[in-house]
């Protein structure tokens, strides 16, 4: 009896360390599209208003966390039964992703008739529908790096039995929440910290108060680099789909340098779905006229 008892101890600390194994490989080939996760969730938690950037972190984090719960038994069970739905899926979120990307673009060159007028003092109510929108947005955005994410991590443990693709892709999935996030709000309050330091130099000309001046100057332009790092990181996680599942498109992109041939692919993908939206916009009007 007793011999039983700790030959299943044995097991269980013989599946835990393949495990804790796996999650390192795992997260390794997971870490391009962390990186990726966190420019554009960086880029999408900013924006708001100083008092609200932890509570609508709080919500895009929230909702993360509800992503994963819902991807992760999905993916395992498309694995298990379905593995060719996996890439179609993944095509479609790519999709997606490669038009938000293009739209960033397109709004930075042409700038939006609201964008060019006076500026306008919106209501609490109104702040707060909008906040709603991007918090909406964000958690969007990151369903569909999640679902990128745990394809990835799943796809390193592929050989291996159940138990070990649950615990380790699980893992990595949430660390990515986790992470990206805890860093992001790290960042957003960068400049607080500088404030504090600049606070407990008293006036004084020393190394706290030079510190705490470069994090106050320095977090709008950080915010300003990762909007424009979190666009690129769109296009090319999208674009990356596309040229890592259609051997086509691999070969006859091979003479490019990998990065610029996924983001190049994601921006073509993304402007034709932009052309799309804008044109179903367009016929609508129309029609209402």
């Amino acid at each position: 009896m007793a011999a039983g008892f700790f030959a299943v101890f044995d097991d269980i600390a013989a599946l835990l360390d393949d495990a804790a194994m796996m999650s390192k490989v795992a997260a390794k080939k997971t870490a391009g599209v962390l990186g990726d996760d966190l420019a554009v969730g960086a880029e999408k938690a900013s924006g708001f208003a100083a008092s609200r950037e932890l509570p609508v972190l709080w919500a895009i984090t929230k909702g993360s966390l509800r992503n994963k719960m819902i991807i992760l038994p999905i993916a395992f069970v498309l694995s298990a039964f379905t593995p060719w739905a996996i890439v179609p899926i993944l095509m479609l979120g790519g999709l997606y992703l490669a038009f938000e990307g293009a739209e960033k673009i397109y709004e930075y060159l042409v700038p939006h008739a609201e964008d060019v007028e006076e500026s306008y003092d919106y209501s609490e109510e109104e702040i707060l529908l909008l906040e709603k929108e991007k918090v909406k947005s964000a958690i969007l955005t990151d369903f569909i790096l999640s679902i990128e994410i745990v394809i990835i991590a799943l796809g390193s443990v592929a050989e291996k039995s159940l138990p070990i693709q649950i615990i380790v892709v699980s893992f990595v999935a949430f660390l990515a929440t986790v992470g990206v996030y805890g860093f992001v709000a790290m960042l957003v309050r960068m400049d607080d910290v500088g404030f504090k330091f600049i606070e407990i130099a008293k006036g004084k000309e020393n190394l706290l108060k030079k510190v705490g001046e470069v994090l106050v100057v320095a977090l709008p332009k950080v915010i300003k680099v990762l909007t424009v790092v979190g666009t690129l990181a769109m296009l090319l996680v999208a674009g990356g789909i596309y040229v890592h599942h259609l051997e086509t498109l691999h070969h006859a992109l091979a003479f490019m340098p990998s990065l610029l041939a996924e983001v190049l692919v994601g921006f073509v993908v993304g402007s034709v779905v932009l052309g799309v939206e804008k044109s179903v916009v367009a016929l609508k009007n129309m029609f209402r006229k």
